[in-house]
């Protein structure tokens, strides 16, 4: 029953964000496409005159990746990394909790030393460590590749006059610049 709440709260914190915006001049830098689509979310909400984004993946990734608005892209941004973590009825923290406490209870009943031993045994990994060690390889490799690409992505905002840091809510829109660049699309 606490999965079955913590699924609904995270669908309904998703489904109950919505960035609304009112001035044409917000929408700089999307596509016409990420425009109509905003607009005919307002028709159905009776909103017309304005236009809508939500959490929702189609929604979302463009707004992420090609809007002008910094502060826009990080309130999107901030809605969908905050889903069930906003201290509502909808919070997820004690739900967790509760979920992890349970979870080493059963193993502990059940002979394991932790839940992942429980839940790792009859899959290919066997193992927590197997987990960590390939994670590890994973993280080794990945590395560098995010840090150049964070720096690439730092120097576009430096060479723009951006007096910023990146953050992630600017990590689509950046990606999405040097790609235009480097391929000239």
């Amino acid at each position: 029953m606490l999965s079955v709440q913590f699924g609904e709260n995270v669908l309904a914190e998703t489904n109950g964000f919505k960035l609304i915006i009112d001035k044409k001049e917000d929408l700089s830098g999307l596509p016409e496409g990420v425009v109509s689509q905003a607009a005919t979310m307002t028709k159905n909400m009776k909103m017309d005159g304005k236009w809508v984004f939500t959490l929702q993946t189609p929604s979302m990734y463009p707004f992420l990746q090609y809007s002008d608005k910094r502060e826009l892209r990080e309130k999107l941004f901030t809605g969908y990394f905050m889903k069930g973590d906003n201290d509502n009825k909808r919070d997820n923290k004690s739900i967790i909790a509760k979920i992890a406490r349970l979870r080493v209870e059963r193993s502990h009943i059940l002979g394991y030393k932790s839940y992942a031993d429980f839940v790792l045994e009859r899959t290919m990994a066997k193992t927590p460590q197997t987990v960590f060690d390939f994670l590890s390889q994973v993280w080794t490799a990945a590395t560098p590749v995010a840090k150049s690409e964070a720096d690439a992505q730092q120097a576009v905002i430096k060479k723009e006059g951006g007096k910023f840091k990146l953050e992630p809510w600017d990590w689509w829109f950046y990606t999405e610049k040097i790609k235009q660049e480097k391929y000239n699309l």
